[in-house]
């Protein structure tokens, strides 16, 4: 009895292992982060609308080209990231549904894009 209380938690991490082998790669791919990439110019995104796919975690670099820093805010994506002169970002979005995400820039309130996902 106690060498089978012993092999329950090995036999669990054993199956528990084995059902994460049996995900199909479309379940794996689903999770990864898609790429996309953006640009601040003149006090401008570049381009103004940017896509990407519904569903799956993003990762949005932005390319800060302007002499002032900027502050990449977004209420429906939820994210807010400061990025100095010069430099880039990288700010993560979660899976979202498909739709229109508008963003902009906190220190210069004209600079506005949006995030069209599909």
């Amino acid at each position: 009895m106690k060498r089978l209380a012993m092999l329950s938690p090995k036999l669990i991490i054993v199956s528990l292992l084995g059902s994460m082998l049996l995900c199909s790669s479309e379940d794996l791919r689903a999770q990864e982060r898609a790429a996309i990439a953006i640009a601040v110019k003149n006090k401008r995104f570049e381009p103004a609308e940017i896509r990407g796919p519904a569903n799956r975690p993003l990762s949005i670099e932005v390319k800060n080209l302007d002499a002032t820093p900027i502050e990449f805010e977004s209420v429906s994506l939820r994210v807010e990231k400061v990025i100095a002169p010069g430099t880039a970002g990288v700010v993560n979005v979660r899976a979202l549904a498909p739709g229109r995400y508008e963003f902009f820039d906190d220190f210069h309130p004209e600079t506005h894009g949006a995030l069209i996902l599909q």
